[in-house]
């Protein structure tokens, strides 16, 4: 996946985020974490690591499926842009 494409996705994600409600603690962990993990990706840091960033998207879409459905589609989209990457 291209860097323009990946930002895309993000930018969608955080519009999400600014209408999905409330969140919980739990949510919010995740959240940051994918944050830093996301960004670390971006800037190829030696810290990323792409299985633990994929394995919290996965937590963060069982986490957030039922509540923020709109959310959930774009952290799958996330998840499949990047297994699909091969990143």
């Amino acid at each position: 996946m291209s860097n323009p494409e990946f930002r895309s996705l993000l930018d969608q994600l955080r519009r999400e985020l600014e209408t999905a409600g409330p969140i919980d603690e739990e949510g919010r962990e995740l959240l940051r974490a994918l944050d830093a993990d996301i960004h670390a990706l971006l800037e190829r840091s030696k810290s990323a690591s792409v299985p633990s960033t994929l394995s919290r998207l996965e937590q963060a879409i069982a986490h957030f499926e039922a509540e923020h459905p709109s959310l959930t589609t774009v952290l799958s989209q996330l998840f499949a842009s990047l297994s699909n990457a091969g990143i």
